[in-house]
């Protein structure tokens, strides 16, 4: 089995273990500790008789290849198990853990960061060029929410870029497996 550490299973991460499940070839491990709060049912792959629960039991409940872990990566040590690590969380402190890990061919294991505001998304790999990592990893510590700032909670305004960077990253998974070395080092999608 492939083993894939997914870090946050909000908009990203809850689609991305979907669509990773569905393949049947990946031994998926999520880790979060957030509940599922009734404003996450528009945007994330959520039932309201899931409210209140925490996101990665409900994930584990309906994905077979989903083991929960609902905890805070804050170790690099808790990613090395892994043959891939996808961060969807929604803070810079977790993504700066993870490029702190190396790049390229220095790179303690392989990555991703998977990010979705508003109607923007990108995917960015371990294979980034080292010049561009100070600028992927600046802006505020806080967390950042798939709708983006300007999100009034009505379904008018739903954004769905979330859903189209976890294809994009299924994608990408898929294809990496089978050559790693012809993979895209980053993907950016404005609408």
């Amino acid at each position: 089995m492939r083993r894939v550490m997914i870090i946050g299973a909000g908009g990203i991460g809850s689609y991305l273990a979907s669509f990773l499940d569905r393949i049947g070839i990946y031994d998926i491990t999520v880790f979060d500790n957030d509940t599922l709060e009734p404003k996450n049912l528009t945007y994330q792959n959520y039932d309201k008789e899931d409210v209140g629960l925490l996101k990665v039991n409900n994930l584990s409940a309906k994905l077979s290849s989903v083991r929960p872990e609902p905890y805070l990566v804050l170790v690099a040590k808790q990613m090395l198990q892994y043959d891939l690590v996808v961060c969807c969380a929604d803070n810079l402190a977790v993504r700066r853990l993870l490029y702190r890990q190396g790049l390229n061919n220095d790179a303690k294991f392989h990555w991703l960061d998977l990010r979705s505001q508003g109607r923007n998304g990108a995917l960015i790999s371990y294979k980034i060029d080292t010049s561009l990592v100070d600028s992927m990893l600046s802006g505020p510590d806080g967390s950042f929410s798939c709708q983006g700032t300007e999100w009034d909670g009505s379904p008018e305004d739903i954004n769905c870029m979330h859903i189209a960077i976890a294809g994009m990253a299924t994608q990408w998974i898929q294809r990496w497996w089978q050559d790693k070395e012809n993979v895209a080092d980053k993907m950016v999608i404005n609408i």
